[in-house]
C-alpha cells in the first residue's frame, strides 16, 4: 500500500519573522515534535526538499505570480535584520530560499503523487502561501505555494482540472485572485467573515470565463464542526462532483481551531480529520485519491500539533471504497 507523504525541511525554520509574531519556526517544531512522537503515524514518507532546482522553481513562480513580484522579493530581502513588506510581513536574511523552498515542497510532494510513490502529501511548509497574489506579498505569504502547484499539475504533469479547497480561517485573497477568470482552477474556500483580509463574499464567484469557478462560503464567528460538515457535504462535494477534478490541492489552515489566538471559530481536531476523510473520498471518485495539502495558518502550537496529526492520520488512513 502506497503511503502518505510528509514535507519538511529543517531550513524552513530559517525564516526568521522576530520573537512575537505569529507565524513563527516554533510551528513547524511544534508539528514535526508532533508527528515523531505519535504512535499512529510511524509509515509517513518523510520528503526534504532541495535548492538544487532552484532556477526551474523560479520559473514555475513566474508562471503563476507576475515576473516583476520575484524580482520585488528577492530585492526586499535584508542582509541583517527585518524588513517588513508591509505590518504583518516581515523578511528576514533567508526568508526568499525559505520561500523557495517551501514552493518547492508543494512541487516535490506533486511529483511523487503523480508518479505514484506515495498516495497523497501534508507539506509542512513555511511561509505560508494563499494570501500572495500575483503581484503582491502580504498576510506572512510571500510565494503562493498551493496556485504554484496548481499550475505545475496542469502544465507539467497535463492535468486539466484542480480543485483548491481553503479552510484557513482568512479567506486566500491571493488564491482567488490568480484563479479569478480560470476556468481550470476551481477555488473553495471557508472563512470567518467579516474577518482579515476583507474578502471572500459569496457574490465573489468568478469573472469571464471563471464565473462559477470560485465558490465562497462565509461564515459568521463560533462556526463549529457541524456548520463545516454540513457545507462540505450540501455545498463542496456536489460542486467538486460537477467539475470533477484531475487533482485536490488543500490550503490548510489550522486556526479555524476553537483554541487559535487569531479567529473566534469552534473547530476541534475530530472536524478536520472529518473535512479531510471526505475531501478523500472526492479525490478517490475523480482522481485516484491525488491530494497534496500545504500548510497555511494555525497559532496555538499545542491545537495546531493536534489538528496536523488528525489530518495526517486521516490522509493515512486505508483505501476508501465507493459507495
Amino acid at each position: 500500500m502506497m503511503r502518505t507523504g510528509i514535507v519538511y525541511h529543517p531550513d524552513y525554520l530559517k525564516h526568521d519573522t522576530g520573537v512575537s509574531h505569529p507565524e513563527r519556526p516554533d510551528r513547524l517544531r511544534a508539528i514535526v515534535g508532533r508527528l515523531k512522537e505519535s504512535k499512529n503515524l510511524k509509515n509517513l514518507d518523510w520528503i526534504e526538499p532541495s535548492l538544487e532546482r532552484s532556477v526551474e522553481v523560479e520559473q514555475w513562480i513566474n508562471k503563476t505570480h507576475q515576473p516583476s513580484h520575484l524580482d520585488r522579493i528577492k530585492a526586499a530581502i535584508p542582509q541583517s535584520g527585518h524588513h517588513y513588506i508591509d505590518s504583518d510581513t516581515p523578511l528576514s536574511p533567508f526568508s526568499f530560499d525559505a520561500a523557495l523552498l517551501a514552493v518547492e515542497g508543494a512541487l516535490k510532494a506533486s511529483d511523487a503523487v503523480m508518479e505514484g510513490r506515495i498516495r497523497n502529501a501534508f507539506c509542512a511548509v513555511r511561509p505560508p502561501g494563499h494570501h500572495a497574489e500575483s503581484r503582491r506579498a502580504m498576510g506572512f505569504c510571500l510565494f503562493n505555494n498551493v496556485a504554484v502547484a496548481a499550475r505545475y499539475l496542469q502544465q507539467k504533469h497535463d492535468l486539466e482540472r484542480i480543485l483548491i479547497v481553503d479552510w484557513d480561517v482568512h479567506h486566500g485573497n491571493g488564491t482567488q485572485e490568480i484563479f479569478y477568470e480560470d476556468p481550470t482552477v476551481f477555488y473553495f474556500s471557508t472563512h470567518q467573515y467579516p474577518h482579515y483580509p476583507g474578502t471572500g463574499t459569496e457574490d465573489e464567484r468568478g469573472r469571464g470565463a471563471g464565473e462559477g469557478f470560485t465558490l465562497n462560503c462565509p461564515l459568521p464567528a463560533g462556526a463549529g464542526n457541524r456548520v463545516y460538515l454540513e457545507i462540505f457535504e450540501k455545498v463542496l462535494i456536489p460542486a467538486a462532483d460537477e467539475f470533477r477534478p484531475d487533482f485536490v490541492l488543500i490550503s490548510s489552515g489550522f486556526d479555524a481551531h476553537r483554541d487559535d489566538p487569531l479567529a473566534s471559530m469552534r473547530l476541534t481536531e475530530q472536524g478536520y480529520a472529518e473535512m479531510t476523510r471526505a475531501l478523500k473520498q472526492v479525490a478517490f471518485e475523480h482522481c485516484d485519491g491525488r491530494i497534496v495539502s500545504c500548510l497555511e495558518g494555525g497559532y496555538n502550537l499545542e491545537a495546531l500539533a493536534n489538528s496536523a496529526e488528525a489530518h495526517l492520520a486521516a490522509l493515512s488512513d486505508g483505501p476508501l471504497r465507493k459507495d
